[in-house]
């Protein structure tokens, strides 16, 4: 039985953390891929978008079953991950404001492959699966957005299983953090050290460790479920090239999306 707590679009603990869609605080274009698509498209879609509060640990959906909503998240970080039969999981992807938690869901059926886990907690947008598909299916644009959009996860993909591989704990901690404040309005990361060495697939103790040079270092300050980034210049020299490569090639995909007119 897995620890995190699961969503369910039908039960009433959905209920509990829906977030009222008139709240000034958020809109549908605060997510990049939602504000790229053409005029028509939102009109269509924005009325059936579904403003959701994704608390930190929350399970979106498990590998192996049927997607019922995709996300589009707003001020949240989805962890994407594959676990083993053992129970270990790792993180081969993230998804911010930049894109869709469930995109799958266009290509096959809806059964997933992945864990989606929120790993920074805020909002993000949900919608069924269906709607989204017949968009992808009879807008051009939508399907040239999409399909950018799905190039730049497979990159980022890519780029973490070198990552994995070759450098150390410390690096891919750094590219980690770089990654989510990529994602974030500010500088803080709301997550404990134990979902990011699951994430990381690696021990709680070498997070730790690492974590604590970089605060000696005053890279960060860490406080019990929180991360400060500091001198995120000097985070980047401690990094490795995964994270300059994988952005460069998700700023290039992002750059082709077209800007939809005011309505």
């Amino acid at each position: 039985m897995s620890k995190h707590k699961h969503f369910n679009g039908n039960t009433p603990y959905s209920s509990r953390f829906a977030v009222n869609a008139m709240s000034e605080a958020y809109t549908q274009r605060q997510n990049h891929l939602l504000e790229a698509f053409p005029a028509d498209v939102q009109k269509r879609l924005f009325p059936h978008l579904k403003l959701e509060s994704l608390p930190l640990g929350m399970v979106l959906y498990e590998s192996g079953l049927a997607l019922r909503q995709v996300y589009f998240p707003i001020d949240s970080i989805v962890s994407l991950q594959y676990l083993t039969e053992s129970g270990a999981s790792v993180e081969v992807s993230m998804v911010g404001n930049e894109g869709l938690v469930g995109i799958g869901s266009l290509l096959s059926d809806e059964i997933t492959t992945s864990r989606a886990l929120v790993q920074s907690p805020g909002h993000a947008y949900s919608l069924s699966p269906q709607r989204l598909r017949k968009e992808f299916n009879n807008s051009r644009e939508v399907e040239t957005l999409l399909l950018r959009y799905i190039q730049s996860l497979l990159t980022n993909m890519a780029q973490t299983a070198i990552c994995n591989r070759y450098h150390s704990i410390s690096q891919r901690l750094c590219r980690w953090l770089l990654l989510s404040l990529d994602r974030l309005p500010g500088n803080r990361l709301d997550t404990t050290q134990e979902l990011i060495a699951n994430m990381l697939g690696v021990r709680r103790e070498g997070v730790t460790q690492s974590a604590h040079k970089l605060q000696e270092l005053g890279v960060i300050e860490y406080k019990r479920g929180h991360i400060t980034v500091l001198d995120r210049s000097k985070l980047e020299q401690l990094c490795c090239e995964c994270y300059a490569a994988a952005k460069k090639e998700t700023d290039r995909l992002e750059a082709c999306h077209p800007t939809s007119e005011v309505r």
